[in-house]
């Protein structure tokens, strides 16, 4: 166990009955566990060269923006329908307790980019899989798929088919 492990919460039956959500936001309030999660995901990183984060909504651009800091490039957020002022590229997927889509501006990475992809979680993998299906719709190259918690039991991993590596920092 990390020593900031323990900053990460359950909160039982959120969104819906039989949710279990893991609640980072004590986390984030805790200077020194979450100086020391976002370094623990960046290590995997250090060595790549990266012309961005691209982090999704909401809990990925806290980390990304932070991770996107730690690791020198920029951070290119993926959001919710109705949330961009610019023309985006949209992508539905489905989740454990429903479906829904992401949206990223289409002007957001130059051909050939080289990008990380971060969320907080990996549950079922549909928000992660949508990410990366924007991102190489905007024919950037996806270097790689961080998330600050992986839900075994919700199989996300099995389900991951992007060709590229997917690195958890805590596994539950």
């Amino acid at each position: 166990m990390t020593h900031w492990q323990h900053l990460i919460r359950d909160v039982p039956d959120f969104p819906k009955p039989g949710i279990v959500f893991k609640d980072i936001t004590p986390l984030l309030a805790d200077r020194d566990g979450f100086a020391a999660a976002i370094e623990a995901m960046a290590a995997p990183w250090r060595e790549e060269r990266l012309d961005a984060v691209v982090g999704i909504e909401s809990r990925g651009f806290i980390l990304g923006a932070a991770l996107a800091l730690a690791l020198d490039t920029g951070f290119v957020p993926v959001r919710k329908p109705g949330k961009l002022p610019a023309r985006t590229l949209s992508q539905t997927y489905a989740l454990e307790y429903g479906s829904d889509s992401l949206h990223i501006h289409a002007d957001a990475l130059p051909v050939g980019a080289r990008v990380l992809l971060v969320d907080d979680v990996l549950a079922t993998g549909g928000t992660l899989l949508a990410a990366y299906a924007l991102a190489r719709r905007l024919e950037a190259e996806v270097a790689g798929a961080a998330v600050l918690v992986e839900l075994d039991a919700l199989g996300g991993r099995a389900r991951w088919s992007a060709p590229i590596p997917l690195e958890a920092t805590l596994r539950y």
